[in-house]
């Protein structure tokens, strides 16, 4: 089922029960992906889809963040929920292993063996990692650390 169409019926279902809250975050999703659409003025893939909600998703964090350093826990855990329902859309992140594999094949198919590699071990670890929800800044740290840097 597309995306846009699972959004919609969760919409009503949140409608129906009277859940005001997972209501404006679907609706915040929708509003997003429908921008991306009309912004390539094309159908949505799977890749853009997945790189709005990571957008999102991003945003809610920071948010989160923000909103604790400034001593507003309410509105953290609503930026927190929000995040929560816009990852249910998400493919599931890859397990510890999976990443310790994706990077260890990424480094030995690059050769790579200083920090200056990064670049490329980065784009090889997130090529065996498609289809899974990868987190960029984890995944920088995680090879520069095995890089040595």
């Amino acid at each position: 089922m597309a995306l846009l169409d699972q959004i919609q019926k969760d919409m009503v279902a949140a409608m129906k029960a009277k859940d005001q809250q997972t209501l404006d975050a679907i609706r915040m999703i929708k509003t997003a992906l429908i921008k991306a659409k009309a912004d390539n003025s094309q159908v949505l893939d799977e890749k853009t889809e997945l790189q709005v909600l990571n957008s999102l998703l991003k945003q809610r964090r920071e948010a989160a963040e923000m909103f604790r350093q400034g001593g507003r826990e309410d509105s953290a855990l609503v930026e927190e929920n929000e995040a929560r329902i816009i990852e249910s859309y998400m493919p599931a992140a890859p397990t510890e292993e999976e990443l310790v594999d994706a990077i260890e094949s990424a480094v030995a198919e690059t050769g790579a063996s200083s920090v200056k590699d990064l670049g490329a071990v980065m784009k090889a670890a997130q090529a065996k990692l498609t289809g899974k929800r990868v987190d960029g800044k984890d995944l920088s740290s995680r090879v520069r650390t095995r890089l040595g840097g």
